[in-house]
């Protein structure tokens, strides 16, 4: 006699909680204002207002932007906020950094308005291996917002999970 074969997992309470499930699609663009300084290091602030001035924004509609100089120039701060300000009507979001900088930004956001009550007293798994560029600071957020509801907190896939934490 053959024995049925039962999934158990699938059977359990267990809730499965995946950051690819809230990844927003939209285009990630790094805008490097190397080439608007004097020789790369220097920022004129004449000349920097005549290019913010006259450069279409509009390009970056519905975009993710990380502002950053690739030189070692020293920018001072009002210079990344006349671009967020610029870019502000268009862009989707705008972060100084590079693009993890910007994911971690964008998933800060996201974890912040994520409605935990449906893992109110439940075990839950925080799905890892993700294939969007999910970062690692979003785990760690994700886990610090959980906590506080979770009965138990697990890393991984079910056949193979790292328990975390459980209430006692």
């Amino acid at each position: 006699m053959k024995e049925e074969i039962i999934n158990r997992v699938a059977l359990s309470k267990l809730m499965v909680v995946d950051l690819e499930d809230y990844y927003p699609e939209g285009e990630r663009v790094v805008f490097d204002i190397q080439d608007w300084l004097f020789e790369g290091y220097v920022l004129r602030e004449k000349d920097f207002r005549h290019l913010v001035a006259n450069y279409d924004w509009s390009q970056h509609q519905n975009q993710f932007i990380a502002l950053t100089c690739s030189t070692d120039a020293i920018i001072p701060a009002w210079a990344f906020m006349l671009l967020t300000i610029e870019l502000q009507p268009f862009a989707r979001k705008v972060c100084l950094g590079d693009l993890n900088a910007l994911e971690t930004s964008i998933y800060q956001d996201i974890i912040n308005n994520l409605d935990v009550e449906p893992y109110q007293d439940k075990p839950l798994i925080i799905k890892g291996c993700a294939h969007k560029p999910v970062p690692a600071n979003a785990y760690i957020m994700l886990a610090a917002k959980l906590k506080p509801v979770a009965k138990s907190i697990m890393y991984g896939e079910a056949c193979s999970s790292v328990p975390l934490f459980k209430r006692k």
